[in-house]
């Protein structure tokens, strides 16, 4: 997939992987814009000292998945996202159900629902492999949302996105 010129959004982008993944972007192709979407604010401060913004196409969008008014807004003019939001750890999941099922389930289903309405062309979400035979709530969270996403492929049919 060619990066260049497209317009970027990464939920949970203030993670490691959301580091790496600009890291690597900006090292190998000349995107319009990343935006960072992240509910954490202390983490966007963070990043920003990394990847600061007179130096580099970058947004920081401060977010839930939960919240999908915020979504739709956040959306907008996005070419690709790239889902890494999730609560992944496993005794917290455990001891926090309510928590990992609004988060890894129904924030998924509102990522899958905005891109559909706002038209965006490419949808990658990162998984796990304790989605393979879930034995925990984490994994089994996780399977829920690669199903959430194989389903909105079906549902756009012939659509671009």
């Amino acid at each position: 997939m060619d990066l260049n010129g497209k317009t970027i959004l990464i939920t949970g982008g203030t993670g490691s992987f959301g580091k790496k993944f600009c890291e690597h972007v900006f090292k190998n192709y000349k995107v319009k814009k990343i935006i960072i979407f992240s509910r954490d604010e202390y983490k966007h401060y963070q990043m920003s000292k990394i990847f600061p913004q007179y130096k580099y196409p970058i947004r920081f969008f401060l977010g839930d998945i939960r919240d999908k008014d915020r979504l739709y807004r956040a959306f907008e003019g996005v070419d690709i996202i790239v889902h890494a939001a999730a609560l992944k750890h496993v005794p917290i999941c455990e001891y926090n159900p309510f928590e990992a099922v609004k988060t890894n389930i129904i924030g998924a289903q509102n990522i899958v629902e905005a891109a559909i309405d706002k038209g965006v062309k490419n949808v990658v979400a990162l998984s796990t492999d304790k989605a393979v035979s879930p034995v925990n709530l984490y994994g089994a969270t996780k399977l829920v949302m690669e199903k959430i996403f194989i389903s909105g492929n079906v549902y756009v049919g012939d659509k671009e996105t």
